[in-house]
């Protein structure tokens, strides 16, 4: 359990490490998030990298801060390409994000996304109906708990409400928007999110918490500007660019 304001001042501190450090992310993510992806990781302060060439990858992971692998496009370069980078991560002990995207929607991704599970990423990110697929049982928050400490990882899963467990903590997270959903790419975008705060943060439950409260308030911010789901998308990298510890603290809503 965390407190309200005791966590907000966790995510500003977060973002403010993140704006001082400007960490690398290197980015395996979606073809249609790529963009998204990068300019909201450039409005925390975080630098992007994209690269999936197998000639390049491994390099480029090594010199990065965190790693984000999304299975959302899951063709053969990139499959390949999660595989060189896991293992370059696992050998320098970096920080890395499994977001598993449909994998509820086909056997042989769920196949994948279970392999890449037991190369021990810092975080899951994923959603109920992901998490069914990923774990077999139902996404409920003792399943959440037992997965996260069988597995020695942090379970975020997210949807309404954005439940964060480490097999002994827990923090559901109300913070968010309803037209965060009408913008593809937003979920990958919060998962670098996280990525960018394990980068600065040793401990990644806080960093995974903080990262998804920042992520829900700037969403809340950019929908009061927001005329519908195309202005919100600008008006959130905007918002996230613009967070401020007040902001913070007035607006997270965590149980």
């Amino acid at each position: 359990m965390h407190a309200p304001i005791e966590l907000a001042d966790t995510a500003a501190d977060v973002l403010a490490r993140i704006r001082e450090r400007a960490p690398r992310v290197h980015c395996i993510t979606n073809s249609v998030a790529q963009q998204y992806t990068a300019n909201m990781l450039l409005a925390a302060g975080a630098v992007p990298s994209m690269t999936i060439s197998s000639e390049e990858i491994g390099a480029f992971v090594v010199g990065a801060d965190a790693l984000l692998v999304n299975l959302g496009t899951l063709d053969r370069e990139r499959k390949s390409a999660v595989e060189t980078a896991v293992k370059a991560a696992a050998d320098k002990e970096l920080p890395w994000l499994l977001d598993p995207v449909f994998i509820d929607r086909s056997p042989p991704r769920a196949q994948f996304g279970r392999a890449l599970l037991a190369a021990r990423p810092a975080v899951v990110r994923l959603n109920p109906a992901e998490f069914a697929a990923l774990s077999g049982n139902q996404a409920e928050l003792a399943a959440a708990a037992r997965f996260a400490q069988a597995n020695a990882t942090i379970v975020a899963l997210t949807g309404g409400v954005d439940i964060v467990s480490d097999g002994d903590r827990r923090v559901a997270i109300a913070n968010g928007d309803p037209l965060m959903a009408a913008v593809t790419a937003m979920g990958c975008a919060g998962a670098a999110i996280v990525c960018a705060a394990l980068a600065v943060e040793a401990d990644p439950w806080l960093a995974t918490l903080a990262a998804l409260a920042a992520f829900g308030i700037a969403g809340e911010v950019a929908a009061q500007s927001a005329q519908g789901p195309g202005s919100f998308a600008v008006a959130m990298i905007d918002a996230l660019h613009r967070l401020d510890r007040a902001t913070l603290r007035a607006r997270v809503k965590v149980s």
